[in-house]
């Protein structure tokens, strides 16, 4: 169980002590259990919503994207800023891109996005609250965290010797895609058929995204997929919120 405990203090802001450092082995069979950790924040998630029922909509979407943001410390919130201010400070450049997600300070690119992002998520779950969602606040932690181990399984990690290295390199891949079906068929039960159209449009979005990395930096960073997981998060709040028209 020790790769679970590794993807659950990496991704989450939960109280969770190791025994000393992970194996490089054990780093990457903890990106098994990436879907298993949305799959946890989905549930606790959609327990809140539960305990939420009779608040107004919007104090009700508010709290659960606090609840949302505090459970991954903004972790990935983080990597959307520098990569929003990378992508536009560094003019195509390759290295120049890679130099500016360095930066720990954010532009006015950076805060725009976020807010961005925020708020569309917030409106999304608004939406989402007025039709007693229920399930269907599960798939977006799901997929998020679905497509990170995607990403890892056939995506060149560009800093050598950086956490992603180890975690693209110890990767078993078999296994990695069984996981990505299964998670593709907990969101099925979870959201009903309803939902393929929306897997359909995140798996469009993904590929999208990967290929605007590998033609920039020739592959992923740490950063960038943080953001890729956000915006495949804000894909399909909104994918489920416009599905009622």
């Amino acid at each position: 169980m020790l790769p679970f405990w590794i993807a659950l203090q990496f991704l989450s802001s939960l109280p969770v002590r190791l025994p000393g450092m992970p194996e490089p082995r054990q780093m990457g069979r903890s990106l098994l259990f990436y879907p298993v950790i949305g799959l946890l924040f989905g549930l606790l998630l959609w327990l809140a919503s539960q305990w939420l029922a009779g608040v107004a909509a919007p104090l009700h979407a508010a709290l659960l994207l606090t609840l949302w943001v505090l459970l991954s410390g903004a972790l990935h919130l983080d990597g959307l800023a520098d990569t929003a201010d990378a992508w536009l400070g560094g003019f195509g450049d390759r290295e120049r891109t890679l130099q500016i997600m360095k930066d720990p300070r954010s532009g006015p690119i950076a805060v725009v996005t976020v807010v961005l992002v925020l708020l569309l998520k917030f409106c999304a779950l608004w939406v989402l609250v007025e039709r007693d969602a229920g399930a269907w606040l599960v798939l977006g932690p799901v997929v998020g965290r679905a497509a990170l181990l995607g990403l890892f399984m056939g995506t060149p990690y560009v800093r050598p010797g950086g956490l992603g290295q180890a975690l693209a390199d110890h990767l078993p891949r078999q296994a990695a895609g069984w996981t990505l079906v299964g998670s593709a068929l907990v969101c099925v039960l979870l959201g009903g058929l309803t939902v393929l159209w929306v897997l359909l449009v995140s798996v469009v979005v993904f590929f999208w995204i990967r290929h605007l990395m590998c033609r920039r930096l020739g592959g992923t960073t740490g950063d960038t997929a943080g953001a890729l997981l956000e915006l495949l998060e804000l894909t399909v709040v909104l994918g489920l919120a416009l599905s009622g028209h």
